[in-house]
C-alpha cells in the first residue's frame, strides 16, 4: 500500500467482467493537509495507483506501470463530500502483460476514467 491508513476496502464484488470495489478514504489522513489544507482535494495520481492495488489484489502479483492512456479527470474527488469512492476495474492478462480499465466515482459522479498496462514486477 503506497500510503499507509490511506483507505481500505469496504465491499467488493465482481459483476459480468468488471470488479466493483467500494472503498473509504480516511478524510483526516496526512496528505490532506498538504493537498490541500482548506479544501481537500484526492490527487489524481493517488486514485490512479488505487487501480494498480486493485489489480494486484485481483492478480496476486507485484506491478509496475507501462503505460497509461486515455487519462481522463473528470471531477474532484473531495474526502469532506463522501468517505466513499467507487472503482470499476476491468483487468485482463495477456502475454506477460496486465491490462486495466478503471472508472472511479464519488457519489455517484464521474471523477476518473483511464486505461493502463502493468508487467509483473
Amino acid at each position: 500500500m503506497l500510503l499507509k491508513d490511506f483507505y481500505k476496502v469496504l465491499e467488493s464484488s465482481k459483476e459480468e467482467e468488471t470488479f466493483i470495489t467500494k472503498i473509504y478514504i480516511e478524510k483526516s489522513h496526512s496528505l490532506y493537509s498538504g493537498h490541500f489544507p482548506d479544501r481537500p482535494v484526492t490527487p489524481g495520481v493517488i486514485l490512479m495507483h488505487l487501480f494498480k492495488e486493485e489489480a494486484e489484489r485481483r492478480t496476486s502479483q507485484n506491478l509496475g506501470l507501462i503505460k497509461a492512456s486515455n487519462v481522463k479527470f473528470m471531477a474532484v474527488v473531495d474526502p469532506n463530500t463522501s468517505d466513499e469512492v467507487i472503482l470499476e476495474t476491468q483487468i485482463t492478462e495477456e502475454e506477460g502483460i496486465t491490462k486495466v480499465k478503471g472508472i472511479a466515482k464519488q457519489n455517484n459522479a464521474l471523477a476518473l476514467k483511464f486505461n493502463a498496462l502493468y508487467k509483473a514486477v
